[in-house]
């Protein structure tokens, strides 16, 4: 691990000149790709100093402790030591940590799919509430979201609604949420008392740049028709609807939200890009399927990964065996509570695997 840290600190240095340097500067590619690893290297180089001092520390306590006589001064040391210590260890686990290489994705926005599964229309209602409790928190967090599709149901639930989250390292806390969520409570459809069980699907995308991944537009069928509303209804009189067709993967796109076609096309490439993008990650990560099913990770979307019991208050991540009965505050946005429990318990999941 020493001689990583050594070979990185070299790197960082070269690196730190090098962004200075006119001559990189007038080449913004090449620039932008060195701020971004100086950035990358910055925490592990920052925690590397920290550790370099606490064994700095260690050594000279030790050393003075060799031949102090004075029992109050060799006390201090002592307990200066212990805390040196207990700080280098604390430290070398960061380090570790920070050498995990990280997933690329992390720092992007996202595209959220949320679908109403097994229960009808109350599914559709409690894929309402999940859209709104992803709005209060991206709110909470200053993200701004946008939404680039949706079916609604008459009853104010939605079959399906994609929308965007853009924000700094939204990907990195809301990939934990791609899974089925289950709900169970008297529906808001019946007067009756008995207690039923819906599941809503939630898929989490990073979203994809263009520059970053391009598609063949020959690989294209482009459909236009006139967007309904619920209940059938026609909502406008042009065919401003939009359906794309990625015709090698099979995968369909339809957006109908906005009255230009093009704002339509726009959107629904954003999704379709992002999902063969998501297609073709599961496929390479095929290679490493063991190690992912050691980490909580981004959940594959038909694992059951929550569940909100409303006549109980509870909800309960079943990834960690975590339950908590603040039900009406989480669907309110407040879910930090619960991604960091699934932070930590990825995090050390990887650093388990990093030592086996």
């Amino acid at each position: 691990m020493l001689e990583k840290l050594k070979s990185l600190e070299e790197r960082f240095l070269t690196v730190s000149e090098l962004i200075s340097d006119s001559e990189v500067i007038a080449d913004r590619d090449r620039w932008r790709d060195l701020c971004r690893e100086h950035s990358e290297l910055t925490p592990i180089i920052d925690e590397y100093n920290k550790y370099k001092e606490y064994i700095k520390t260690i050594e000279e306590d030790k050393a003075l402790i060799e031949i102090e006589e004075d029992k109050e001064l060799l006390e201090m040391l002592k307990s200066d030591l212990a805390e040196a210590e207990n700080n280098a260890g604390k430290s070398e686990e960061e380090i570790k940590f920070l050498l995990i290489p990280k997933d690329p994705n992390d720092e992007k926005n996202v595209i959220m799919e949320i679908r109403g599964g097994t229960g009808g229309e109350e599914a559709a209602l409690f894929a309402g509430s999940l859209m709104r409790m992803y709005s209060m928190y991206a709110d909470s967090q200053g993200w701004k979201l946008e939404i680039l599709s949706s079916n609604a149901t008459e009853l104010g639930g939605y079959k399906e609604i994609s929308f965007l989250i853009e924000g700094k390292g939204a990907y990195s806390r809301l990939k934990y949420e791609s899974g089925v969520h289950r709900v169970q409570r008297v529906p808001e459809t019946e007067s009756g008392g008995r207690i039923h069980t819906s599941a809503v699907t939630v898929a989490v995308l990073p979203e994809v740049e263009e520059v970053e991944f391009e598609i063949n537009r020959n690989d294209l069928r482009i459909d236009v028709f006139r967007a309904g509303g619920p209940g059938g209804q026609c909502v406008n009189t042009t065919d401003s609807a939009v359906r794309i067709t990625h015709i090698p993967t099979g995968v369909v796109v339809s957006c109908q939200d906005e009255k230009s076609q093009l704002q339509n096309k726009e959107k629904a490439m954003k999704i379709l890009r992002s999902r063969i993008y998501e297609a073709m990650e599961a496929e390479r990560n095929k290679e490493i399927a063991d190690e992912r099913k050691s980490q909580v990770g981004s959940g594959d979307r038909s694992e059951r990964i929550r569940t909100y019991n409303f006549p109980q208050s509870r909800i309960t991540d079943h990834r960690i065996n975590l339950t908590i009965y603040k039900l009406e505050q989480f669907l309110n946005g407040e879910l930090d509570e619960v991604i960091e429990a699934l932070i930590t318990s990825d995090r050390a999941a990887k650093l388990s695997a990093g030592t086996e």
